[in-house]
């Protein structure tokens, strides 16, 4: 009977200990506790077809800086994806946002010389939609309908 508890006692304690451990955030993972609420962002952009292979280059070898400044304004999980609709490219973004004020984010990432020297390049290879280009910007903000975590 003592071998028995003592085999309980110590699965349940390796159970309890793997849960907790695979269960911490780590430098890569978002807060998700309610001291850090999760955003969830979507938007789409036109692509010129003859800029597809050096706007998938460049990403492939993202700047360094760029990438930290991202991480800075407290962007996570950031994808872009390319997708042919009707013989057109577009691309889809989306990000996780963890920040307190994603307009003084935004202004930080805006106001770094070196994004600035990204979206420099980047900029001339998209094709804004008629929303976004109305209010002189790159990217359509898109309605998140439906998330499941």
């Amino acid at each position: 009977m003592m071998r028995t508890t003592k085999k309980i006692s110590f699965w349940g304690i390796a159970t309890i200990l793997m849960f907790w451990a695979c269960n911490q955030p780590n430098e890569n993972t978002p807060a998700t506790n309610t001291a850090q609420k999760v955003k969830r962002y979507g938007s789409i952009t036109g692509l010129k077809p003859e800029k597809i292979a050096a706007y998938k280059k460049l990403h492939a070898a993202a700047w360094p800086g760029v990438l930290k400044k991202i991480t800075e304004c407290n962007i996570h999980n950031y994808s872009i994806y390319l997708k042919e609709i009707e013989g057109k490219p577009y691309l889809f973004s989306y990000f996780e946002y963890t920040g307190k004020d994603f307009d003084a984010d935004m202004k930080k990432m805006a106001a770094d010389t070196t994004t600035q020297r990204w979206w420099k390049e980047t900029a001339p290879m998209q094709i804004p939609l008629p929303d976004a280009a109305a209010k002189g910007e790159t990217w359509s903000s898109m309605e998140e309908v439906f998330h499941q975590n």
